[in-house]
């Protein structure tokens, strides 16, 4: 079946045309241009569509999003990386414009079923998807379904206060996204070299305070940096801490961790394991296997064709 997918993010947006037979999936062609106004955005992917659709049946459109969403009428409502699509009915315009049925569902949900369907979490009953990137979000599959929450805010895991005191994450202090996210683990470093006697060698070199980031300090730490190393020991007890909170509380069977995660786990793993078995119930944290995501570069793609099925 043919599935045509739409990844609308605030600096690019990209539609995808993908093909699933026996539980796979395969992107055959996509198309990504600049977000700007939403019709002018369409306009440029238009060409591109009419020629995924010219000659292939489509079963349905899925469309990943950053949140706050309605997801039950298919409309974006506040997205602060997208303000010039406040209020976009993109459900209804998709089906007006292109006669597309399109399901509209955050982004973090749509990875975490795209892990589900087709990555690490596949032939999982219950299983939590932790983005671990820019920020931090998850998605829950409880029972063989998404699961939204009331009124989809489900999953937000970040706002989590993990400690009085910490980097700050969703505008709070020791939040779970503030010690375990791309921007979160560098505002650790940051915070931890304030406190030495002297700035490490390996914010110097990174030139200073200011130009710390996750991926160098990652750098770092595997050629054996002794600080690098003391932050992603740091960042993998408050994600062990974070961990054992949605294990007691959800009792899944996989946790699959994408971004950082994917990068760097060896960093945080040994840290993360041994605050797990302090913090967790012994029975629920053997049962939960912690893995790796293993739809990395074109994630985005598989996640909003994951969706079209209406999952």
């Amino acid at each position: 079946m043919y599935y045509i997918g739409f990844d609308i993010g605030g600096t690019k947006c990209a539609v995808s045309l993908g093909e699933v037979v026996d539980g796979t999936i395969t992107v055959l062609g996509r198309e990504e241009t600049p977000t700007t106004l939403p019709e002018e955005t369409f306009d440029r992917l238009a060409p591109t569509l009419a020629r995924f659709q010219a000659d292939k049946e489509i079963a349905g459109a899925g469309i990943s999003c950053g949140g706050p969403l309605d997801t039950e009428n298919g409309v974006i409502l506040t997205p602060p990386n997208l303000p010039k699509w406040h209020g976009f009915a993109i459900v209804s315009y998709i089906k007006k414009r292109f006669g597309l049925n399109a399901v509209l569902e955050n982004d973090a949900n749509a990875c975490a079923v795209a892990e589900w369907r087709f990555g690490a979490g596949k032939g999982a009953k219950n299983m939590v998807f932790c983005t671990f990137g820019t920020g931090l979000g998850a998605g829950l599959i409880l029972n063989g379904k998404l699961y939204g929450g009331t009124n989809g805010n489900a999953g937000e895991i970040g706002h989590i206060r993990l400690a009085s005191r910490g980097p700050v994450g969703y505008g709070k202090a020791g939040s779970f996204e503030g010690f375990c996210s791309g921007g979160g683990i560098a505002r650790l470093a940051v915070d931890m070299a304030k406190r030495q006697k002297q700035i490490p060698d390996c914010i110097v070199k990174m030139g200073g305070l200011n130009s710390v980031t996750t991926k160098k300090l990652s750098e770092y730490a595997f050629a054996g940096d002794s600080f690098a190393k003391k932050v992603f020991a740091k960042s993998g007890r408050m994600l062990g801490k974070g961990l054992s909170i949605v294990i007691d509380m959800l009792n899944p069977e996989k946790i699959v961790l994408g971004g950082v995660f994917m990068r760097s786990g060896a960093l945080l793993i040994p840290a993360m394991e041994r605050e797990i078995k302090k913090n967790a119930l012994e029975n629920s944290a053997v049962a939960c296997e912690i893995v790796a995501a293993k739809l990395s570069e074109n994630v985005g793609d598989i996640a909003a064709l994951a969706v079209a099925g209406g999952v």
